[in-house]
């Protein structure tokens, strides 16, 4: 009787397990499913403040997968550190009618360091793979996790990406009163919900509901078209430091208590440091010999421990082991340069070629990486810290052109970075080139990258390579059909506008094609325009241009004796809000000369303005193809 109780229990279990049936695909509504990689079924979010030291979140997402350029949403990865804790990790996968396929298991969650390759990490995550071989399929991810700090409090992207739409959504913030967050709403047009708890909190909920999927349009700044949720404290502590952050001078105050008395240096150092500026006479002279300095004498290393991942640590212990994350040789670079007399000081930023805006209006933690400033007139000297190869003064595409916030003794203040406009991005090109009677020639040339075109192709990162590397850059680079390489050298000017000069000598197999008694020659050596932007119906958003740059090409053709032009291009002139375009021929002393010179200029334009903006690319390819049509003189 026993057994047989036993097994009746155990049929039902199996019964019941079988029987879950959650998101069937045919509940969704037709509109959300036309066109889409995935839809989100279900996306809750709520984040519970206890105190100024202690919060928790709990998260639940849903997800169909129609196909498998989405199969990435069915990979979940939680994080924590010492001052965090997963304490719920729960998954589960349904097939297209909704019925169960797997839930998951302790024992299919792994638990794993976030190690990248710095020399103190605490980071660890935990992650789970539900992906699935037969599409549709519904994933589903619960998580909940607590903190031991209010510094940051996570927000929520509505829709993460193109391709996806959403069935429900719901953000809720839970606060005692006495302390309530900020939040900022990104392309949201609903308020939020404000309620009393009986617990005596207040709370804010935010509830979305059939989200259409949004288009990403070429040349467009996307925190212009998702919609989201960023949330931040007013009051706060981290791992014992207290603060606020409701202006940028609290957030600022708040940063010089971390750095405060991690300046002191070494007798010995001091005294080197004096030695080494006695004889120089500007503070930018000073400068850069102590920024050259601490690139020799340090290496970057991570640091993300505790609050070590915000506090740098001391100066003479970057002087003492020779490494640092970006605070700490920031914190040391700083503190060398006051032994010279040069106050410079400590700034926020969000780094990165691609890095989102700084929103300006909304004091928060916005940031993931630290450099230093001197005030120098006009002319700030801007030090990333963190480069033993950069060159002074030069921020680039890493730190340039953006706000950061500059933290004064005081507070705090938002500033500019260097700007590159056009006149300081130039490639620069010169060639002579010898073409023989079958089409075959060889060429010099001599390329000049300035500015932001230093970093073409990661050229920068390449200059202090070994020769394989550079070879590589070039047969990459290189814009030509068909070349050998013969030659080649690379020289490195590093100045605040650095440049890299490039020389090859090539063999150009078959750069002019021969017809008979005519040879066809297009003159636009290896600058082609052939980017054309994707045509866009009833455009709604801006078009965003980044990058302002020249490009000059003088290229001088030798051609055999017995052949003369029958036939020249006329020169071309483009003007349009986007850049300038010119192009010209002419014969010297025997020589065909081809000079070009192009212009592109950033900014934001209006949306009605991308038509003229794929007519001018339109212009641009149709001129750098024109050829040259030679004729035999027999």
């Amino acid at each position: 009787m026993k057994n047989t109780l036993v097994l009746i229990f155990v049929l039902i279990s199996n019964c019941a397990f079988s029987a879950e049936v959650k998101y069937p695909v045919s509940e969704i509504p037709e509109v959300l499913k036309k066109d889409v990689n995935a839809v989100i079924r279900e996306d809750k979010m709520v984040y519970k403040i206890f105190s100024q030291s202690r919060a928790s979140i709990y998260a639940y997402y849903a997800v169909t997968i129609f196909n498998e350029r989405a199969k990435d949403y069915a990979i979940k990865q939680v994080a924590y550190d010492k001052l965090s804790k997963v304490t719920e990790f729960n998954g589960s996968v349904y097939d297209a009618m909704g019925k169960l396929i797997k839930k998951l298991k302790n024992s299919d969650i792994i638990d794993h360091s976030a190690y990248d390759g710095g020399l103190y990490n605490d980071y660890r995550i935990k992650s789970a793979d539900l992906t699935q071989g037969t599409y549709p399929y519904t994933i589903v991810y619960e998580y909940e996790k607590e903190y031991r700090f209010l510094y940051m409090i996570d927000g929520t992207v509505i829709v993460p990406d193109e391709k996806v739409s959403v069935q429900h959504a719901s953000y809720q913030l839970i606060y005692p009163p006495a302390i309530a967050p900020r939040y900022n709403a990104i392309n949201i047009s609903i308020e939020p919900k404000l309620e009393r708890t009986s617990e005596g909190m207040e709370s804010l909920t935010w509830e979305f509901k059939s989200v259409m999927p949004i288009k990403f349009e070429p040349l467009s700044s996307r925190i212009d078209v998702v919609p989201q949720i960023m949330a931040a404290p007013s009051k706060f502590e981290f791992d014992g430091y207290i603060g606020t952050m409701s202006t940028w001078d609290e957030f600022g105050q708040w940063i010089n208590t971390l750095n405060k008395g991690r300046n002191a240096l070494p007798e010995e150092t001091k005294q080197t440091i004096r030695q080494l500026t006695a004889s120089m006479k500007t503070n930018e002279e000073k400068t850069k010999a102590i920024y050259e300095y601490m690139q020799n004498k340090t290496r970057y290393v991570s640091i993300q421990l505790g609050i070590g991942g915000f506090q740098p640590f001391e100066a003479n212990v970057v002087d003492q082991t020779g490494y640092g994350d970006c605070k700490a040789l920031s914190n040391y670079t700083i503190a060398l340069l006051d032994v010279a007399g040069i106050k410079a000081n400590y700034a926020l930023i969000m780094a990165g070629k691609n890095a989102s805006k700084m929103i300006t209006d909304f004091p928060s933690s916005q940031f993931n990486h630290a450099i230093a400033f001197v005030p120098n007139g006009a002319d700030t000297l801007w030090l990333e810290c963190t480069s033993q190869t950069n060159p002074f003064g030069y921020s680039g595409w890493h730190t340039g052109d953006r706000k950061a916030l500059a933290i004064t003794d005081n507070g705090a203040k938002i500033v500019n970075t260097t700007a590159y406009p056009a006149e300081r991005n130039i490639q620069s090109r010169t060639a002579h080139v010898s073409v023989l009677a079958n089409g075959n020639a060889k060429a010099s040339v001599k390329t000049t990258y300035s500015g932001l075109q230093y970093e073409e192709g990661y050229l920068s990162f390449v200059l202090g390579n070994q020769y394989d590397d550079q070879k590589k850059w070039i047969q990459s680079n290189t814009d030509i059909p068909s070349f050998d390489i013969n030659t080649f050298s690379m020289t490195n000017i590093k100045n605040k506008i650095p440049s890299a000069i490039v020389n090859l000598d090539l063999t150009l197999n078959r750069l002019a094609t021969v017809s008979g008694k005519r040879m066809f020659l297009t003159p636009n050596l290896m600058n082609r325009s052939t980017y054309i932007p994707e045509k866009v119906e009833d455009r709604k958003t801006k078009v965003v241009r980044k990058l302002a740059y020249i490009d000059l090409d003088t290229i001088s053709y030798t051609v055999p004796e017995e052949i003369y032009p029958e036939y020249l291009p006329e020169p071309v002139k483009i003007k349009s809000r986007f850049g300038e375009y010119e192009a010209s021929y002419k014969l010297d002393q025997g020589k065909l000369v081809y000079i070009r010179r192009v212009k592109m200029n950033k900014g934001e334009f209006p949306a009605d303005s991308y038509g003229e903006l794929i007519d001018f690319y339109k212009s641009l390819n149709k001129a750098d193809n024109a050829k040259i049509v030679f004729l035999t003189k027999t």
